[in-house]
């Protein structure tokens, strides 16, 4: 459910694309994000740092984009915000106790530190290509393609490096012994 949540403003910046034109979807974008994190605030009185970094992408470069009249901008944002988070782990895997993805996913699963450290660095890897593949549809398609390619290409590309990732794990998963 959190998953479904998490891509509300995507899904209504496409909406708002299809039926209006890129600035109204981006004013869209930066009103749903907004209203997002501040769900997200009153019901649990924090939000994750990844949230508010990517609230605050969204405010400024949304915001170029409508006072600059130019949909660069908010085309860059999804790279902007991918590279972030390619650094954010990359940089745990050299400062910390944990990587981000051992932090985040550490409660539902025991893995070896090695294994920790490679699927982090998996995810590193994952990030710099989409925010990579973004640049590239973004420069050599129309904007149609693109926002196409946000919605459904990035969706899809996370979706199969998912799946990738859990066959990756399930070499690491034991079934409980009956004593």
């Amino acid at each position: 459910m959190k998953f479904l949540f998490d891509f509300l403003p995507i899904l209504f910046f496409f909406l708002a694309y299809k039926f209006f034109d890129i600035y109204v979807a981006t004013a869209v974008a930066i009103v749903s994000t907004v209203a997002q994190v501040a769900v997200i605030w009153f019901n649990t009185r924090k939000v994750a740092t990844m949230q508010l970094v990517t609230l605050a992408i969204i405010l400024v470069f949304g915001g170029l984009t409508l006072y600059l009249q130019d949909e660069m901008f908010i085309k860059w944002k999804p790279t902007v915000v991918n590279w972030l988070f390619a650094a954010a782990f990359l940089a745990t895997q050299f400062f910390g106790k944990q990587t981000a993805i051992e932090r985040m996913m550490g409660s539902a699963l025991t893995l070896p530190e090695k294994i920790w450290r490679r699927l982090n660095f998996g995810w590193v890897v994952f990030f710099l290509s989409l925010g990579s593949a973004n640049l590239y549809v973004m420069s050599h398609f129309d904007s149609d393609t693109w926002v196409n390619f946000k919605l459904f290409g990035m969706l899809g590309l996370t979706v199969v490096f998912i799946i990738l990732q859990s066959l990756f794990l399930s070499r690491y998963m034991h079934e409980p012994s009956n004593k």
